[in-house]
């Protein structure tokens, strides 16, 4: 497994443990934002702090999780964007559609803000 799973309650941590990103994990990183968002949780921060290298497979699940998380009414936020993932995403022009933070206690503060 190349990522952990950390449930704060209101949203669920997932962190990539691998410097890369594609077809080889990519698939079980899928398979993983269902399992969270099949378990009633809504919101998912995606850390991709240790990730260096990011191919088409590895943005396909990131778009899969911020899916997921919208179908159900829910936040989906990435952080922790390296040089070349973050180019990857500007060129890709995911940069436009996905909440990005710059950290990980900026995503969390964007959780836990309710505006009501």
């Amino acid at each position: 497994m190349d990522y952990k799973v950390d449930n704060k309650g209101k949203y669920v941590v997932v962190t990539t443990t691998s410097e890369k990103l594609n077809t080889t994990n990519a698939p079980d990183l899928k398979s993983e934002f269902v399992m969270i968002t099949s378990q009633s949780n809504k919101n998912i921060i995606l850390d991709l702090s240790n990730c260096q290298y990011c191919d088409s497979s590895g943005l396909s699940a990131i778009l899969v999780a911020n899916r997921l998380c919208e179908q159900i009414d829910g936040k989906f936020v990435l952080t922790g964007l390296q040089p070349d993932v973050e180019s990857l995403i500007k060129i890709s022009l995911l940069d436009t559609i996905l909440n990005i933070k710059d950290s990980l206690d900026e995503a969390e503060a964007f959780m836990e803000y309710d505006p009501e």
